[in-house]
């Protein structure tokens, strides 16, 4: 490059003097800022874009609700019934036999003509039994056993009622347990699924968690009735979880001893409302 186009050229002509401009790099240094230009304005305009979908999603309305569906209650079981004892049989008595005793002498010296009592023959000792005094009764020797003496007291049987709801009242405790169709997953879906867990925000319910618990019937053959709510937090809460059971249809009976029977189940519903 001659010197008197030094002051005139621009750097990068200067500092490719005698290269290959050719080869890109001198390109890319030539249009760095057109470059730079267009990536500021593309950015803008996806900042613009986006703010511009923000702005327009806040008249929006956004499901704050959250819901929680728990398996169902297990009730308790009632308190036994009392307990009653049956007494033994009483024990007949057996009939005491006397056996005949000849009393013990014990043996002294003295004269004849004192002599009071006759020592009894061998013969009859050999069918009596000896003892301190003597007692009339059978000649049975050594072949009769006295009877012991009879016990007075006794240990029962203790036989514990119980006691169960009836058929038509609906069991608490039953050999298997009446089932939604599927089972507790399909339930837990289903609860899930048609509940509308934004209601108790659209009612203006402060933030927190409200708790419903529905009790329902399942009859012999399956249908649900009797849908009540035991408790009702307020802001449609609890009308809505009567609802939602009512409409699950038909259920699988629940089973005691080999028959359907009636069986009263309870579930809690929690409803959450955040900010």
């Amino acid at each position: 490059m001659n010197t008197n186009m030094i002051l005139s050229a621009d750097v990068l002509d200067i500092i490719f003097d005698g290269r290959n401009k050719a080869y890109g790099a001198y390109d890319l240094r030539k249009t760095y800022q057109q470059r730079i230009g267009v990536a500021l304005l593309g950015t803008a305009g996806l900042c613009l874009l986006l703010f511009a979908y923000l702005f327009a999603s806040t008249g929006k309305k956004v499901d704050r609700g959250e819901l929680f569906v728990t398996p169902p209650i297990d009730l308790l079981p009632p308190p036994p019934a009392p307990a009653v004892v049956i007494p033994p049989p009483p024990i007949p008595k057996t009939p005491e036999v006397k056996v005949k005793i000849t009393g013990f002498t014990p043996p002294r010296i003295v004269p004849e003509d004192q002599v009071t009592m006759t020592p009894p023959e061998v013969k009859t000792l050999d069918e009596t039994h000896i003892g301190a005094k003597t007692q009339d009764g059978i000649n049975s020797g050594d072949d009769v056993v006295t009877p012991p003496e009879q016990s007075t007291t006794g240990n029962g049987t203790t036989l514990t009622a119980q006691k169960k709801l009836d058929d038509e009242g609906g069991y608490v405790t039953v050999e298997k347990e009446a089932e939604f169709p599927g089972g507790m997953n399909a339930w837990m879906k289903y609860l899930e699924r048609n509940l509308n867990s934004g209601l108790p925000a659209e009612a203006g319910a402060p933030e927190g968690r409200y708790t419903v618990v529905v009790s329902f019937l399942v009859d012999r053959n399956g249908n649900v009735s009797e849908v009540v709510a035991e408790n009702n937090p307020q802001y449609g809460t609890a009308e809505e979880a009567v609802r939602v059971v009512k409409k699950s249809h038909t259920w699988t009976p629940a089973l005691q001893n080999g028959h359907n029977v009636a069986y009263r189940v309870r579930q809690s519903i929690t409803f959450e409302v955040k900010d």
